[in-house]
Order: structure tokens, then C-alpha cells, then sequence
């Protein structure tokens, strides 16, 4: 399906409803196909638990399809089986998500399962234990992971531990080992309710049909209780020219994370970091870093960058994975390329080039009713218009080479950035400054 800019959703076409609940209902046809896609999030997050908790919102979120009030974990299971119906949810920093498919004449039942799982939830103990034993699985396993424990080293060094970006959303061996059902039946009766809920659908299914099943399964829901929306500080101190090791014993790869703190997906400057960032570590293959660290000096068996961009500061992030014995070549080959990139204009082929990559790739990610659900979702959370995507290539195209100078500049300096390295015998090459 090949999608015309003047066929990509915007107001016009959008159906968007606030309840007096504070939720937000939106919903765009679609009947190329015989599906819909539902989108959706609620703040609910890990940026509400606290450090001795950490891991329990997201324990929260994998343990919602165990049980309800009204279903039991197989009842819920087969419901959605029966009619080939896909649901889950998902935390993160500051919110749950959710989402799920089903043919257009099943939305109903998505929508009731859903509502049920997000409202009703209880926990059964054996199914917590369950996840929880996973969790720590996992845990376990990602300590001997060079490449987590590298970019783990870096965030904590990254952010203070009275911000809630310290810590992963998966927790820790010693604050999952604690959790229990009734921690988890506590949080979602503290946290979980309307105000803020996002509710997108997509597929082949009338707006107003969309709106009034949602509304339906939502719309009498209430939590007096639900706080509000928790933002994220800016960090009171961001890095710092910090250097973190770690050993991971029986490793023969080192992984490399060096991160900044950048720009919320609502900063002025955030369009000009994406394209800055791509032109460093993502576009063709793996943009500069990748054509100098990987191609040219052969140093890196990857190498890219990363912008966060969501509701808060989130880290920018340049990530590689070498041999030991070029680790310091590596590195210092990135902070030459991060400081080209802080002091030198972008010529006009590499923005040229990137603007077309951005404004090409987006049609494709409308190519589905899952891409569209997710970008008319993102229009929504970060209050983006309803007509972003209409405005998209206008917006991409306005961006000039001093606009990417200088979000380079506001977020890319030497002097801000925390090197984390995990893997075999780091004590032997630790970091010569005057190299860099």
C-alpha cells in the first residue's frame, strides 16, 4: 500500500475524544485490511516506584494477563486465542504501554480484555513467583553480558542516584528477590487510572465505532487516588568526563557505551539532535562512527549512536563492541568524530542526504496499522499536533547545518560525557587523557 502526503493522517482524518475521565481516545480508518491495532499507555511507570522497589512497575506490567476479577490466567489466554487476538503490555520509565491485534471484528473483546487486565487485575501468587524467577533469570544472565553491563555502568555514572534514570527499569537481584503480590496489588491500586490514559485505534473500523467500544470499556473508570503525572529533572550533575570499568570475567570482547544527557522529545532542539545524531552514528552504516571506528580503522565490530528522546532527559548514547587491545583507539576515534560534529558545519550533502532518509522512511512506517497507531500515539504523548505528520517533511527540511552545530554543541561536549567499558581485564588499559 503506497500512502500519497496527502493521504497520511492529520486532523482532518483523526478522531480524537477526551472523556471526563481524563483520557484520550483517537482513531483513524483504515480498511485496507480486515484488522485493528490498538495503541495505548498510562502513567504508570518506574519513574513511581522507589529505588528499594525498582523493577516493580515493570513486574506490574507482565503480570497484568494473569488473572482478573473475572478471568482467571486461562480464561484471559483463551479468549484472546479463540479469535487469534494478540495483547500486551509493556513498562517503562514513565509509562505502561500496551498494545494488541485483532481482526475489525474483534475489537470488542480486545477492548474488554484490555480495560479488564489494565482495571481488575489480582495477582496470583503463583504467577508472580513465576515472572518474578524469570526476572531474576534474566538478571542474572545480563551480568554477563559486557554490552548491558557496559551501558548499565554508563547510566548510573550518567545520572545521580536521586534521579529515576539511575536505574533500569528491570530492577535489580535484590530489589526483585523482594517483591511480592501484594506489592504489586498496592502499586496498581496507587497508581493505575484515566487521568493521562492514551487510547489509539487504527484498522478497519469506523472512528466513531472505534470511539464508542473504546469508550465503552474505559469510559467508567475512576481512580480518586492516581497521582500526577511525575515529570523527570533535568540531573543535577550530567557526567562529569567520568570513566567506569568493568570486569566481566571470561569475556574476549569489550563493549563500549559513552553517553551524554540529551534533549526530551519536546525540546525545541530535538528534530536538529535526530539528524545530528544520525549523520554520527546511524545513517548508511552507522554514519561517521561507523564508516571511522568499524570500516576505515577496522577497530570495532560495531559501532553506532543513540538518541533517547522521550519525556525526559534521556541519555544520548554511542555504543561499540572491540577487542581490548582497542579499546583506547576506539574510544578516541569516537571523541574525534563527536568533536568534529561540535565544531565543523555538516556539509550539504550529509544534511541533504539524512533529510531525505527521514522524510523517505516515513511513509513506510505508515505502511501498517501498527506504524500508524504508533506515530498518531507519539503525536499524542508528546503533544506533538494532529497534523505532525502532515507538517513532517515541511518540519525536517526547515532544519539548517547550524541548527545541527549547535544542538551538537548544547549536547555533545567532551566535558559532559561518561565512558563505560565491561569486559576482560580492564585494569590493563585504562584511559590515557592525554591520548584524547
Amino acid at each position: 500500500m503506497t500512502r500519497s502526503r496527502k493521504s497520511v493522517p492529520r486532523a482532518s482524518n483523526i478522531a480524537r475524544v477526551e472523556l471526563d475521565t481524563g483520557a484520550t481516545i483517537l482513531a483513524y480508518e483504515n480498511p485496507a485490511v480486515q484488522s485493528v491495532n490498538l495503541m495505548g499507555s498510562l502513567h504508570a511507570g518506574s519513574i513511581y516506584e522507589s529505588p528499594a522497589q525498582n523493577g516493580l512497575a515493570s513486574l506490574v506490567a507482565g503480570a497484568l494477563k494473569t488473572g482478573t476479577r473475572t478471568r482467571d490466567f486461562d480464561a484471559i489466554h483463551r479468549a484472546l486465542e479463540d479469535v487469534g487476538a494478540d495483547l500486551g503490555f509493556r513498562g517503562h520509565i514513565h509509562k505502561l504501554g500496551f498494545s494488541g491485534k485483532s481482526l475489525a471484528e474483534d475489537l470488542g473483546l480486545l477492548l474488554d480484555v484490555a480495560s479488564d487486565a489494565l482495571r481488575n487485575p489480582v495477582f496470583p501468587a503463583e504467577h508472580v513467583d513465576r515472572l518474578r524467577g524469570e526476572r531474576l533469570t534474566w538478571l542474572q544472565y545480563s551480568s554477563f553480558d559486557t554490552r548491558y553491563r557496559a551501558a548499565k555502568a554508563m547510566r548510573e555514572a550518567l545520572y545521580p542516584k536521586s534521579h529515576p534514570y539511575h536505574f533500569g527499569t528491570y530492577g535489580s537481584e535484590e530489589t526483585v528477590s523482594a517483591l511480592r503480590a501484594d506489592d504489586l496489588r498496592a502499586y496498581h491500586d496507587a497508581h493505575f487510572g484515566p487521568r493521562g490514559l492514551i487510547l489509539v485505534i487504527v484498522g478497519a473500523v469506523t472512528a466513531s465505532q472505534a470511539i464508542e467500544l473504546a469508550t465503552s470499556a474505559f469510559g467508567d473508570w475512576r481512580n480518586p487516588e492516581q497521582p500526577e503525572a511525575r515529570p523527570a529533572p533535568q540531573p543535577e550533575s550530567s557526567g562529569g568526563d567520568e570513566r567506569q570499568t568493568v570486569f566481566v570475567a571470561g569475556k574476549t570482547q569489550s563493549d563500549i557505551c559513552m553517553g551524554v544527557v540529551g534533549p526530551a522529545r519536546a525540546a525545541d532542539d530535538y528534530l536538529a539532535a535526530q539528524l545530528a545524531n544520525s549523520i554520527l552514528g546511524e545513517f548508511g552504516m552507522m554514519g561517521r562512527i561507523g564508516k571511522s571506528v568499524r570500516e576505515e580503522k577496522g577497530l570495532a565490530y560495531y559501532a553506532y549512536s543513540r538518541l533517547g528522546g522521550g519525556h525526559g532527559p534521556d541519555p544520548w548514547t554511542i555504543s561499540a563492541g572491540v577487542n581490548p587491545d582497542n579499546v583506547e583507539l576506539a574510544i578516541a576515534s569516537i571523541i574525534e568524530e563527536t568533536e568534529r560534529l561540535t565544531t565543523d558545519l555538516v556539509s550539504d550533502e550529509d544534511l541533504a542526504d539524512n533529510q531525505s532518509y527521514f522524510t523517505g522512511r516515513m511513509p513506510l512506517q505508515l505502511e501498517s496499522n501498527e506504524g500508524i497507531a504508533s506515530s498518531l500515539h507519539s503525536m499524542e504523548s508528546f503533544d506533538l499536533g494532529l497534523n505532525y505528520l502532515a507538517n513532517y517533511d515541511d518540519l525536517i527540511y526547515g532544519v539548517t547545518k547550524q541548527d545541527l552545530l549547535r544542538a551538537a554543541q548544547a549536547y555533545l561536549p567532551r566535558e559532559r560525557m561518561v565512558i563505560a567499558v565491561a569486559g576482560p581485564e580492564l585494569e590493563k588499559v585504562e584511559l590515557d587523557a592525554e591520548a584524547l
